[in-house]
């Protein structure tokens, strides 16, 4: 591993003489590079110059005599027998220039002494002409096996490169993936988790994707009880559902079974009657205003999802001592593509993984925990046709061409008796694994997922998008391996388990193998939810990997006459990431569309499960022309990091992401901008031209590869910190939205703050802030520190 091949580096840079020149982020960007400070490595560089306008061209041999390269890789042919292991391509700081370093002792020419010049007889001719034939064949033959054994400069390796990157994704149409969506969707009535897995399983198997299993835990779910929920009001006696519908038996038996799924996985349960107070979106200054007019203790909170969490909401609300929450999706903030007027939903109140045993996996013999609910309030999800109920809406004045926000009139009293019933019990949970090996680095891990059914009625068309477009990108890609072309990294594809009752699936998987993910996992991709509507691209990436996301997304908008042009933000997402981010800091890329009026509207609105038929997938992309989209850019995404011989990753983007997350904080902390400052430095340095090995071929070394892709593979696990706030990530890097780009643990912190006096949880998330920094900034300096001594020591 890098960093056993590296030893303990000498941490401090200064008093040494720098075998590296610093380049300024502007001339790194117009493309100069420069050369070696130290005069006999400068010597050693210019014998190797390379144009980064036109690709080098080296002479031989005929058979040998290589094709002019393209600008951006995009001309090499596709040789799939190469060595990999005698030549390696160079790549530039973002991998977008490669050449071909000949080997040098691989013979290309042999020398012979011409003939004497003097008369020849017939037979003098004749023995001449033998010789010259028999050199020929002679010649063929060495031919023939030098080409065997030495890599010719005429094509590039076949993993590495662009145009076969489109050759697999070519494949990718859109009517496949309309027909296989069908296939799955057939499937969603099986309440077995396992039938839906089973299928999932032999399919890519019949794909021939290698090494396809099953991997099972037994975990803690929660399950609706024997009836719904109700809510009844004190002042009538009138009973509800949560759908808004009396609590009359004939009124039940005619609902469909969604009904009895509108609730809280994990909730608290029991009956509690109180006072209704509309604490509007549970933020900390809707609560510090609430709280100072009214009594809360043991009362019942009106909460709108949205804007934060839902976890870090309900926190504040038992701190708040309230004992219920109904929670409800503001029609104003629902999306155009969803009904959600009389829709019951779930949500879940349980952060990730099986309850009974966190922090690590479900095993037969591990400790179990009796954890039947991880909330003290009893928490009730409704329709919005219940709240006008509860509000008496019909008294209020209604514009019909704006939506009013729902809200409790202050000076009205509503007291209502709160009755929840959840059962939870052990089941089994699922999850695919399949993989396809790399060839030069199998322990390097590029995992793709989605999730699979959950059964009992939720996400029933979203996992059949989700499945269908995981499928489509498998079956595309074993198309070129049955062909002999393989990956230099492994590809690892899951289809998760449970993960509407909070990412158990891959939480248990993540905890299971987290000794191998810490070290070897390079990037998460994810094919959550791909559909959501259809009037915008939503790509989320971490700093890292943002670069590579908008290059591919330019290059998209070049291919169609209609430009998916998107912002690429760092955001908390929906869906299986979860774990990866939080927990192993390993860098992610999620592709979806999206409605407009969703990403204009408050966030986390998505923490709301609505049964299958909220939203109709065919309704949304009728040609799948989306699908096929998602499909294209995540695979490019997936292509990409799994080729490369450096990780397309951008250390530069995190220490810029870092610095524009300190400016408008309240208050200016001067000692953590200065650091954020060293941090940039540092990360320019770092990204600088000499850095890569595609300068110097001291550099293009396996061992030396393969230390810089350890320091780039690790840089994000510098920003994990040991405590956030419920339902915030522990990656810092993260916001909560993407109109804030403060450190969410600091904006969040500043609002507790009093400013008249000390405030540890303020000096403890300032405190979390400046080591993360401080510690990528020391990762960068120890990375510079073993180049240069690796480099010196072999001169």
């Amino acid at each position: 591993m890098g960093e056993n091949e590296a030893g303990l580096p000498n941490m401090s840079l200064q008093g040494k003489k720098m075998a590296y020149q610093k380049v300024k982020a502007d001339l790194r960007t117009s493309g100069h590079s420069q050369y070696l400070d130290n005069d006999e490595l400068q010597a050693t560089a210019l014998d190797l110059e390379w144009d980064m306008e036109k690709e080098l061209e080296e002479p031989g041999f005929d058979q040998f005599q290589p094709d002019s390269a393209e600008h951006q890789n995009l001309g090499h042919s596709e040789t799939l027998d190469l060595h990999l292991d005698s030549i390696q391509p160079a790549t530039s700081p973002k991998g977008r220039f490669q050449r071909l370093q000949e080997e040098s002792d691989c013979v290309t020419h042999y020398t012979r002494s011409a003939p004497k010049n003097n008369h020849c007889s017939f037979c003098y001719m004749l023995k001449i002409l033998c010789i010259a034939t028999s050199l020929f064949i002679f010649g063929i033959i060495i031919g023939y096996y030098a080409h065997m054994n030495c890599p010719s400069d005429a094509s590039p390796s076949g993993t590495n490169n662009p145009q076969l990157y489109q050759d697999i994704l070519k494949t990718i149409k859109a009517e496949d993936i309309k027909k296989s969506f069908r296939n799955w969707l057939q499937l969603y009535d099986s309440k077995d988790d396992m039938e839906i897995a089973k299928k999932i399983k032999s399919h890519w198997i019949a794909l021939g994707l290698e090494d396809t299993q099953f991997i099972n835990y037994s975990v803690l779910l929660d399950f609706p009880g024997s009836s719904p929920g109700t809510i009844t009001l004190s002042s009538t006696g009138q009973c509800f559902y949560p759908d808004g519908q009396p609590c009359r038996e004939e009124a039940r038996g005619g609902h469909s079974q969604d009904l009895f799924f509108s609730y809280a996985a994990y909730s608290a349960k029991g009956t509690l009657q109180g006072d209704v107070i509309d604490v509007s979106y549970g933020t900390m200054d809707d609560l510090k205003r609430i709280t100072k007019l009214k009594n809360t203790t043991n009362q019942i909170a009106l909460l709108k999802l949205g804007k934060l969490p839902l976890l870090y909401k309900i926190s504040l609300l038992e701190k708040a001592g309230f004992g219920g929450a109904l929670l409800y999706t503001d029609p104003c903030d629902a999306p155009e593509s969803s009904v959600l007027s009389s829709e019951p939903f779930m949500v879940t109140l349980n952060p990730g993984g099986d309850p009974s045993t966190p922090g690590y996996p479900s095993h037969d013999g591990s400790f179990r925990k009796s954890r039947t609910n991880l909330t003290s309030l009893l928490v009730q999800p409704i329709s919005p046709s219940l709240v006008k109920m509860l509000i008496s809406l019909p008294k209020l004045k209604m514009d019909k061409d704006t939506c009013s926000p729902l809200e409790l009139p202050h000076n009205e009293k509503r007291t209502v008796s709160l009755q929840v019933q959840t059962v939870t019990q052990f089941k089994t949970v699922s999850n695919v694994v399949g993989y396809l090996r790399g060839l030069t680095s199998p322990d390097r891990y590029i995992i793709v997922g989605s999730n699979h059914h959950a059964g009992y009625s939720y996400k029933g068309q979203e996992w059949a998008s989700s499945t269908a477009v995981i499928t489509a990108f498998i079956e595309a890609m074993m198309l070129r391996v049955k062909k002999g072309w393989r990956p230099e990294r492994t590809i690892v594809f899951c289809s998760w388990g449970g993960t509407p009752w909070g990412k158990i699936g891959s939480y248990e998987w993540g905890e299971d193998f987290v000794k191998i993910l810490q070290k070897n996992a390079v990037a998460y991709i994810g094919f959550h939810s791909p559909i959501r509507g259809n009037s915008s691209l939503y790509p989320v990436a971490s700093p890292s990997l943002q670069q590579l996301v908008i290059e591919k997304i330019k290059f998209t908008c070049m291919q169609r006459a209609q430009c998916l042009g998107a912002n690429v933000s760092s955001v908390q997402i929906e869906g299986d990431a979860d774990y990866f981010i939080n927990h192993l800091g390993v860098p992610t890329v999620q592709f979806a569309y999206e409605d407009i009026k969703t990403l204009e509207g408050p966030s986390f609105l998505s923490e709301a499960i609505f049964p299958t038929h909220a939203t109709k997938i065919e309704e949304v992309d009728p040609s799948f022309s989306l699908h096929e989209a998602i499909t294209k850019l995540s695979g490019e995404v997936i292509l990409q990091i799994a080729n490369e011989p450096i990780l397309p990753f951008n250390a530069l983007d995190i220490a810029l992401g870092v610095q524009n997350s300190l400016k408008g904080n309240e208050p200016s902390v001067p000692h953590l901008l200065a650091l954020a400052s060293r941090l940039r430095e540092s990360a320019e340095l770092f990204q600088s031209d000499e850095m890569r090995p595609a300068n110097d071929p001291k550099e293009r070394a396996p061992s030396r590869v393969r230390m810089l892709n350890d320091i780039l593979q690790d840089l994000e696990k510098n920003f994990l910190v040991q405590w956030v706030p419920p339902g915030f990530y522990r990656n810092i890097l993260y916001h909560l939205d993407e109109k804030t780009n403060q450190f969410s643990i600091l904006k969040e912190a500043w609002e507790h703050c009093n400013p008249q006096t000390s405030n540890e949880t303020f000096q403890e998330a300032l405190s979390n802030v400046l080591n993360s920094i401080n510690s990528a900034h020391i990762s960068f300096k120890v990375g510079l520190d073993v180049f240069e001594s690796v480099l010196l020591g072999k001169n």
